[in-house]
């Protein structure tokens, strides 16, 4: 098998372990799970969507987790995107470099033109034109912010803008992992420059994840405990809110589970008090505050409780659509692993598909939840567009 065969994470974790030289016993034992349970992940039987175990399994071979989930084979997708990507990826360069080439902006233009990409971001409904817009924002941005006037204000855009639009957006169309820490960084320094509590928990959450999956797990954890956002304002504390739920998934990414519950139950607090707000782009509130309920459960393998939570929820509420998408995500997750109940995940996925198709067709851990399903699928009309989807995945059919 080439390394373009690779098409789930289980495939490439066997070819990762043969290059490596270790045995599936070995390996196993030392991720801490059984022989049966890896050969049915490797045999593309069993989805690797548990984020402890994909940790565990990138330990163990010595490779960074998002070797294991970059799979070599993109899933098809239009060139428009792709080309964007690649703009975007220049501009993120050209920035972190100082020498962003943009034009120089007012102040009161590049705040509209920043809030009109992070809402296309949240709304889902152009998502095209967020990797239209991405490229010359950020010049502009970074060649306005050099030209030293509004210069706190700027920063500020400038953390919102990356800490949420530009590391989001590269994350639904599947881009690397080093592409996504390079607009962390520039959030990150950004952040640093304007030194208000405020932005520098907002570069903190937009960073975490790329953090986890570089398998820097330690300096998240460090970087989430250097922040202390107060909750004096309703804008502070929705990013309190949100760096809460940061420490829940760290600690559940992290293997201590019984860390995840205290975060979470401060998090339903401030949400209680603050309603379904929208803050910096953050959608915090009960609804966003359940759906890390239902995903905490999902990475403990407890699925009942994950669906069950996820049935008390109304993701519409949800004030973004591409957070509508990851509540339908998580519920297709959870009954996946719950017996009678594949076809019911088969339409969660489709929901969530038909509201953001980019994410479901190009992130791997989605990609393997489809692939686990259409091992186990029957002949049906739920069977058919189940491999309709797995197909728009790039997955073989």
């Amino acid at each position: 098998m080439g390394p373009d065969d690779a098409r789930t994470i289980g495939v490439r974790v066997r070819q990762i372990r043969g290059v490596r030289g270790k045995s599936l016993r070995v390996v196993a034992g030392l991720a801490g799970m059984s022989k049966s349970h890896l050969s049915q992940i490797e045999r593309g039987e069993r989805a690797l969507d548990n984020l402890s175990e994909i940790l565990a399994l990138a330990d163990v071979l010595k490779v960074a987790p998002s070797e294991i989930v970059q799979l070599p084979v993109p899933a098809p997708g239009n060139s428009g995107t792709d080309a964007a990507v690649n703009d975007v990826r220049l501009a993120v360069l050209a920035s972190t470099r100082d020498r962003p080439g943009g034009q120089r902006q007012p102040v009161d233009v590049l705040r509209a033109r920043v809030a009109a990409t992070v809402d296309a971001y949240c709304r889902c409904d152009r998502h095209g034109a967020v990797g239209a817009a991405l490229p010359a924002l950020i010049r502009d941005l970074h060649t306005s912010i050099a030209a030293g006037r509004d210069v706190a204000e700027l920063l500020e855009l400038a953390v919102v803008l990356h800490s949420h639009a530009t590391i989001g957006w590269l994350r639904v169309v599947g881009a690397s992992l080093d592409l996504r820490s390079q607009a962390a960084e520039l959030a990150r320094r950004a952040a640093q420059k304007r030194d208000t509590p405020e932005t520098l928990g907002l570069a903190t959450w937009g960073g975490m994840y790329v953090l986890v999956l570089a398998g820097a797990v330690d300096v998240a954890v460090a970087e989430l405990n250097a922040v202390t956002v107060p909750t004096s304002t309703p804008e502070s504390m929705q990013v309190a809110g949100v760096l809460e739920l940061c420490r829940s998934f760290l600690a559940v990414a992290d293997s201590r589970p019984g860390d995840a519950g205290p975060p979470l139950e401060v998090a339903a607090e401030l949400a209680e008090r603050s309603g379904e707000v929208n803050a910096y782009g953050l959608g915090f509130g009960p609804q966003e505050v359940g759906q890390w309920r239902a995903r905490s459960a999902v990475e403990a393998l407890d699925h009942e409780r994950a669906a069950s939570i996820a049935e008390g929820l109304l993701p519409a509420m949800h004030p973004h659509r591409s957070r509508q998408a990851d509540y339908w995500i998580t519920y297709g997750r959870a009954l996946a692993r719950i017996r009678g109940r594949h076809d019911q995940a088969v339409l969660a996925l489709h929901r969530a598909e038909l509201i953001l198709p980019h994410y479901v067709q190009r992130d791997p851990i989605t990609r393997d939840v489809i692939a686990e399903l259409l091992t186990r699928s029957k002949r049906d009309a739920v069977c058919r567009e189940l491999r309709r989807m797995a197909y728009r995945a790039g997955l073989p059919v």
